[in-house]
């Protein structure tokens, strides 16, 4: 299994434009094959940064995912609403990967 985590941070006044975004395109994120889980975290302290926190069935379907249509169209338009330059982390779970 694959782990990801995406920090997002927004111009303030954009915080809700990726929200109502987000929520259009969640369940086609969701939906995409190798997707367990996505979820949308935000920051209880900073209103304009966000998180999504998604599991990937393995490197590939996160990889498929990155290089779609789906998520060039999405990364496009959420990429234009940044106050800052996204930061991701992934982490592999071996134990799961060697079932």
């Amino acid at each position: 299994m694959i782990t990801r985590l995406v920090k997002m941070t927004f111009e303030p006044e954009k915080s809700k434009d990726f929200r109502l975004l987000f929520e259009q395109i969640k369940f086609k994120i969701a939906g995409f094959e190798g997707c367990h889980h996505l979820q949308l975290l935000n920051d209880k302290h900073l209103p304009n940064v966000f998180f999504t926190y998604s599991i990937w069935k393995d490197e590939i379907a996160l990889e498929n995912y990155r290089n779609s249509d789906l998520f060039a169209e999405t990364w496009k338009k959420t990429k234009s609403l940044f106050a800052e330059k996204a930061q991701a982390w992934t982490t592999i779970n071996e134990f799961d990967s060697a079932k």
